[in-house]
Formats: C-alpha cells, structure tokens, sequence
C-alpha cells in the first residue's frame, strides 16, 4: 500500500504548479479512492471502510490539504456556517471550562467554529479582545463580562452582531443573558441550614458584580423566610480571595459568638473557607454549605455540601440562543434562568450545637 501510495505521490505532485492548492480530488486521487469517500473521510461524514480511512489521512498529510470551510458551506446551502467569539472570565476555570466545551460542541454540531478567549476580570482586556473579535469579523459573541458597565459592547451590536451574555446580566446595554438562580440558590442553602437547627449563620462574599449581588440578596431572602435578622457580625461582604476567605472564617470563629454555620457565595471563597475550617480543626462543628461545587469536594472530611450551578445546561442554551439569533436576526430572543442544585454530602448536615 505504502509502495503505491509514494507512487501516485510522485504523479500527484508533479501535476500540482508550485504554490497551488491541492483539492479534494488531489485526496483522493492520491489514496486511490473516489471524490465522495474522500469527502466522508475530511468531513467526518458517513461510513467508510478503515484501511481506504488510512489512504485518505495519509494522502491529506502528505499533500498539506486543509479543508474549504467557506467552499463547504456554499455546498451545503440553507445550512450556513459561523465563527463564534467565546470570551470568559478563564477558560481553566472548571465552571467555564464545562461552558466553554458545551458551546463548542453545540456551535461544531452546525459545522462552526468557536474562537475563546479569557479576561481575567481586566476590563480593558475584554474590550481589547472584543475588538480584536469584531476586526475577525466574528458573527455572533457569547461572553461572561468583567464587573461594570458593558456598554463598549453595543458597537458590535450595531454592526448586527448578535450577542448572548453568560453568568453575568447586561449592565449599560440591551442583551439576552443566560444565568443561574444564585438568589434562589442561597435562599436554599439557608434553609438547609435552618432545616438542622442553626440560627447564627455567616455569609463570606463580595458584591463586586450583580451576581454577587444577588446571591446576597438571595441570602438575606433566606433569613427573613425563617424569621432570622441578619447580624452585621456573620455578613462579610468583601471578600474574594481564598486566603483572605480562610483569614475571615477564623475572626469569625474568634467572635464572642461565633456562628454555627456559614455559607460561602463563590467558589473561590468556598475553597478558602474549607481551608480555614479545617486550619481552625472546626471542620465538623461548624457547618458550611458552599456556592458553587468544587473540585474534590466529595472526597473531603466530612464532604461538602454545595450550591451546584449547571454549566451544561447554562452552556447549552446560550448556544442555542446565539444560534437562534444568527439564523433569523428578526427573531427576538429572551434571557434563560436555569435552576441551581443543592447537593448535600455531610457539611451542610452538621447540627447545631445544643
């Protein structure tokens, strides 16, 4: 096989002018397979056997042949393809990780392409990668923005971008917005906690972004419902980093009346919460119910209960609703709430002392 591959090899590319690039009938003539089993071995499509497979691959290295994206969709008409500009917070993020691969497999299914990217909270870079987005002539943005004013995004809204917006609503700006219930998530959690006798509940957060903001809110829900006032002493509500997180559940633990339980609005400050439990040897006196799930978190001691968002689900329909738009831009579109989780695994069970 092998012997006659470097044969045709030898034909092929003595017929191909230097600079020309080779085609799909190149591929095939190359393996000694049809136009159409070529095609269904570059495109992924339909059955073909695994030794003419080979041929094929073979023949697409050997030739540098990279597929006509833009060729593919004329062939293919009534099913147009696209260029998505995906921008996170973080792409390693294990939340916007699952974000990220739900909106490319949902954008891939169409036969389109997905380009990320992460801001790292910098406001400054996110409007740079939106430019830099809009200039690659994107067709349609999903995107988690930094805290603040999002109105720099309206430019490529009035090329006709489409625009959906992940784990954070619109702030400066008309736009469909894909979120999870964090207000109902921590009314929830305390609930939970009340449902096993604590009264003396601490929220470690921040409110840097409306988010937050919510879930406070949903925190504050939470112990009106069960007839608690919310005592300054257990709020902290400027905390974001973990170590600072760990600092803060050991000044409560030091307070004359310490709670018996705390809820954490993040996944950052759940991990240092955990840290400064476990530090302080309270792990299984204080109870804590975490927002957001965590890695490892079921294999702790006792294992922690959490607030689970659902990335999949948050991921999928922001796909859909940009796919939507892009599809029929007439069509108006509305943002999705999509319900949290609360996952018990020990923690968030604990009962209150006496």
């Amino acid at each position: 096989m092998f012997v006659a591959l470097r044969s045709r090899l030898g034909n092929v590319t003595s017929e191909l002018e230097e600079g020309l690039v080779a085609t799909i009938n190149d591929v095939a003539r190359l393996a000694g397979v049809s136009p159409m089993t070529a095609s269904r071995v570059v495109n992924g499509t339909g059955n073909v056997r695994p030794e003419s497979r080979e041929k094929v691959l073979r023949a697409v290295e050997a030739l540098g042949y990279t597929r006509n994206y833009a060729a593919s969709a004329l062939r293919r008409r009534g099913t147009p393809t696209w260029t998505v500009g995906l921008v996170l917070e973080d792409v390693a993020n294990p939340y916007q990780a699952q974000l990220h691969r739900q909106i490319e497999d949902a954008v891939r299914e169409r036969g389109s392409l997905v380009l990320a990217a992460s801001t790292d909270e910098d406001p400054r870079r996110m409007s740079d990668l939106i430019l830099e987005l809009r200039s690659r002539q994107v067709d349609g943005l999903v995107v988690a923005p930094p805290p603040g004013d999002q109105s720099y995004l309206a430019a490529g809204q009035r090329q006709g971008i489409p625009l959906v917006l992940v784990d954070r609503p619109a702030v400066g700006i008309a736009a469909p917005a894909v979120l999870s219930d964090g207000r109902r998530g921590t009314r929830d959690a305390v609930g939970h906690l009340v449902a096993h006798g604590h009264r003396r509940i601490a929220y470690i957060t921040d409110l840097r972004s409306a988010t937050m903001r919510e879930r406070h809110a949903g925190f504050l829900d939470g112990l009106r419902e069960h007839g608690l006032a919310p005592d300054d002493a257990l709020v902290r509500t400027d905390v974001e980093a973990p170590e600072l997180a760990a600092a803060t559940v050991r000044e409560l633990l030091a307070l004359p009346e310490p709670p018996s339980a705390l809820i954490t609005g993040r996944d950052g400050t759940t991990v240092g919460a955990v840290r400064g439990l476990h530090a302080a040897g309270a792990q299984h006196r204080v109870a804590m119910v975490g927002f957001d799930d965590v890695e490892l978190a079921d294999l702790l001691e006792p294992g922690l209960t959490v607030v689970a968002q659902d990335p999949a689900a948050v991921g999928r329909n922001a796909a859909q609703l940009l796919l939507r738009q892009l599809a029929d831009p007439a069509t108006p579109v509305e943002g999705v709430r999509v319900p949290t989780t609360l996952i018990p695994r020990g923690s968030g069970e604990l009962p209150a002392p006496g």
